[in-house]
C-alpha cells in the first residue's frame, strides 16, 4: 500500500480516542485525519476531510451509533470499523452494525495491559487497513426476503460453509434463500464467543429452518443449521447412526479458532466428499482454503463467492488460486446454486 489510510476517530471516551490515535500513529500505513466525540461533530467532519474509513463506537451520545451508521451508510456509505465493547448483552447492536453496514468489528481492550494493548493495536491496524479496501454497500433498510418454497425431492448432499470479514451478512443472505427442510447446513463464521449464540438465535428467528450454535452432542440432520461456538473448533463424531458435533478446544489454526480449515477437515475423515457441497463466503486471509482444495480434489462440489460481491475477496480468492473452487458464484446466486448442486445424487 502506497497511500495512508485516511481514518477518522468517533468516540465518545477522549481516553479511547487518544489510545486509538496513538495506536494509529505508530503504523506508517494509517494517518488520523480528525476526531469526533459524538456523531453531529463526527458528521460535519466527514463532510470536511473525506476519510477512507471511520472507527465509530456503538453508544454515542446524543445520537446512538447504530443511528449514525445506518444514516451514514443511506446517504454516503463509507467503511466503518465498529469499536465496542463486546459484551453478551451488547452482542446484538453488534450484529446489527453489521446488518447495516458496517465492515467489521473490534473490542475495546477490558485492561491497560501492555501485551493486551499491543493485540488489541495490531488487530485493529489490520482491520482497517482490511476496511480501506472493502467493498460497501447502500443500507435500504429492507431485509425481510420472500418464503422459499419447500423442496419437494430429497436433498442428496450436506452443505458446509466458512466465511469470515463481511459473512455474518452474506450467511444471512444464503440463509434467506434455503427452504425449511434444507439440508444439514455447516457454517464456521469468525466470530467471538458472546455473538455466535446471539447469531443463531437472530437467524433462528428470522428464518423457516431450525439455527443453533453448536454444542457437544448436537445432531446434525435436515431443516438444521449448525452455527460454530465462537471460541471452539467444530469438529464431528459418530454416534451410532447419527453424525454429532464435538467441540474443540485446540489450538488456533490459521489464527482462528472455530477454524474453516478445521471444519471441513472434520467433515472429510466422516463423510465420503462426493456427499459435500463446499462453499466459501467473504472474509480476510486463507483459512479453509487448503482444505477446501483436499474436499474438492476427493469429490466435493466446491463454490466460492465471487469478487465483486465480496466485502474482501481473501479468503474466495486463496481457495480459487488454489485450484479447490469449481465456480465463482456472486452472493444473490449462491443458495440457488448451492441447493441445485445439493439436490443432485451422488
Amino acid at each position: 500500500m502506497t497511500e495512508k489510510v485516511k481514518v477518522l476517530i468517533v468516540d465518545d471516551s477522549a481516553l479511547i480516542r487518544q489510545m486509538l490515535k496513538e495506536i494509529f500513529d505508530s503504523t506508517p500505513h494509517i494517518e488520523v485525519i480528525g476526531t469526533a466525540a459524538d456523531p453531529y461533530i463526527a458528521r460535519d467532519k466527514i463532510k470536511q476531510l473525506n476519510p477512507d474509513v471511520i472507527t465509530l463506537d456503538v453508544e454515542m451520545p446524543r445520537m446512538t451509533g447504530l443511528q449514525f451508521l445506518a444514516n451514514l451508510m443511506r446517504l454516503r456509505p463509507m467503511p466503518v470499523v465498529m469499536v465496542s465493547t463486546l459484551t453478551e448483552a451488547g452482542a446484538p447492536e453488534t450484529l446489527e452494525a453489521l446488518e447495516v453496514g458496517a465492515v467489521d468489528f473490534i473490542e475495546k481492550p477490558k485492561a491497560r495491559d501492555d501485551n493486551e494493548i499491543r493485540e488489541f493495536g495490531q488487530r485493529l491496524v489490520e482491520k482497517v487497513v482490511m476496511a480501506a479496501s472493502a467493498r460497501v454497500r447502500p443500507y435500504s433498510g429492507e431485509r425481510k426476503a420472500p418464503p422459499v418454497p419447500v423442496a419437494k425431492v430429497p436433498f442428496h448432499k450436506w452443505i458446509c460453509i466458512g466465511s469470515s470479514t463481511g459473512g455474518t451478512e452474506a450467511m444471512r443472505e444464503v440463509l434467506n434463500g434455503v427452504p425449511a427442510n434444507c439440508p444439514p447446513i455447516l457454517i464456521t463464521q469468525h466470530i467471538p464467543e458472546v455473538f455466535s449464540a446471539s447469531l443463531a438465535m437472530r437467524l433462528n428467528s428470522a428464518l423457516p429452518m431450525e439455527v443453533v450454535e453448536a454444542d457437544n452432542g448436537t445432531v446434525v440432520r435436515p431443516g438444521r443449521v449448525i452455527i460454530a461456538r465462537g471460541d471452539r473448533h467444530l469438529e464431528f463424531r459418530k454416534e451410532g447412526a447419527q453424525i454429532v458435533c464435538q467441540l474443540s478446544d485446540g489450538e488456533r489454526v490459521n489464527r482462528h479458532k472455530p477454524s474453516v480449515e478445521v471444519m471441513f477437515d472434520s467433515l472429510r475423515q466422516l463423510v465420503p466428499a462426493r456427499k459435500l457441497v463446499s462453499v466459501m463466503l467473504t472474509g480476510m486471509g486463507k483459512d479453509g482454503a487448503e482444505a477446501m482444495k483436499r474436499l474438492h480434489d476427493d469429490g466435493a462440489f466446491t463454490l466460492a463467492q465471487d469478487e465483486a460481491t465480496s466485502v474482501v475477496w481473501g479468503m474466495p480468492k486463496v481457495a480459487y488460486e488454489l485450484g479447490a473452487v469449481d465456480e465463482l458464484v456472486a452472493l444473490p446466486k449462491m443458495a440457488e446454486r448451492m441447493l441445485k448442486a445439493a439436490l443432485q445424487p451422488v
